[in-house]
């Protein structure tokens, strides 16, 4: 078996450093056109995962100072890719510049992108929405779809399938598909750390904890980070339940803020709209935020740095996940029977106003 190629083997191959290899196959940062085109020609020579697939296409030309051009023999020709999503993705969401790369990334292999709403009556009927058509299409993505049954539904249609996000089902009973989160986990235990070197020790957690898999492992890591830094948990600081039907999600947090005996120094929540959320309660509460409770958001949505105080987040690099989504579909497309994977990518934490000067300082 043909052993493994690493960035590391193709920064020894051209007397590169690691870093400047991965900015090119990443696309990440600044490098002079000459520099890229010269790592990414040898990527393609080596073998290298996603880009092996190009050595023995035809269809698709190498790279000459500009990224590959797809002719009319390139591997996605005349085929769709199909976006699933179960929300208005508008531009606040992290999905919409994510899908910005990954439908350019894709065109570049000669595929186009096909965007189906899924309405509360296909997620009740499990049906596919109408305008999508399956003898067109290629593979599928599914963004903001979160209900098990639906995405086994999907799942069952034999086209390959990725997952951004998904529900916490999947954990226990995990679909044939693949699986692109972002990284939830080392921003949460930052702050924590932070917290407790600034003294406080009463930390709570704000979102609906089994809403997805995104939000369940923010909730774990602020609890796995709580216990590794020897703090205590407090369940009532916690407002990770399900709202009542009906009932105003605003409503259902300031209800349980009220009943609450005592308020954490701070809380984190899932995601900046959460946060939000708990920042305008807080005003109507006549508590003010950081000087009594400090605020900790997910996501570094455009709210997030112009709500005042500005949030405190963890940003996603939803370039990267458009990136990832279209390596990993088109790598499912030339070879279905590999193992399916499950990609976290990398996410920083962002210290703003929402959390104190001295504390930010840490």
């Amino acid at each position: 078996m043909a052993q493994r190629v690493t960035i590391q083997d193709i920064a020894d191959e051209l007397g590169l450093s690691r870093n400047t290899v991965s900015k090119a196959i990443n696309n990440t940062g600044v490098l002079a056109d000459a520099t890229k085109e010269r790592i990414l020609q040898k990527a393609m020579e080596m073998g290298y995962k996603t880009f092996s697939y190009a050595n023995n296409r035809e269809g698709l030309r190498t790279y000459s100072g500009n990224p590959p051009v797809p002719s009319a023999a390139a591997p996605g020709s005349g085929k769709m890719i199909a976006l699933l999503h179960g929300i208005f993705l508008d531009t606040s969401h992290f999905a919409s510049t994510m899908l910005d790369k990954f439908q350019y990334e894709l065109s570049l292999l000669g595929y186009s992108m096909s965007m189906h709403r899924i309405m509360p009556e296909n997620f009740d009927q499990l049906t596919l929405p109408l305008s999508f058509h399956k003898e067109n299409t290629a593979a599928i993505v599914c963004i903001e779809v979160f209900h098990y049954p639906y995405c086994q539904m999907v799942c069952d249609l034999g086209l390959p399938v990725l997952f951004v996000d998904a529900p916490v089902s999947t954990y226990a009973s995990p679909l044939p598909a693949d699986l692109l989160l972002m990284e939830n986990s080392s921003g949460i235990y930052r702050i924590i750390k932070t917290a407790k070197q600034k003294g406080l020790t009463k930390i709570g957690f704000v979102g609906e904890a089994l809403h997805c898999r995104s939000f369940f492992e923010r909730f774990m890591a602020f609890r796995e980070a709580m216990y590794l830094y020897s703090l205590p948990i407090n369940d009532a600081f916690c407002l990770t339940g399900i709202h009542p039907h009906g009932q105003d999600y605003r409503a259902y947090l300031r209800q349980h803020l009220e009943q609450m005996d005592e308020l954490p120094e701070l809380f984190i929540c899932a995601n900046d709209f959460i946060a939000v959320d708990m920042l305008i309660i807080l005003r109507g509460m006549n508590i003010s935020c950081p000087e009594e409770i400090m605020l900790c958001g997910f996501d570094d949505s455009p709210e997030s740095r112009v709500i005042s105080p500005p949030l405190t987040t963890c940003h996603i690099h939803s370039q990267i996940m458009g990136l990832s989504a279209a390596r990993m579909l088109v790598n499912r497309i030339a070879e279905p029977d590999l193992n399916y994977r499950t990609v976290h990518t990398e996410t920083d934490l962002l210290f703003r106003e929402s959390t104190r000067g001295e504390f930010n300082n840490a």
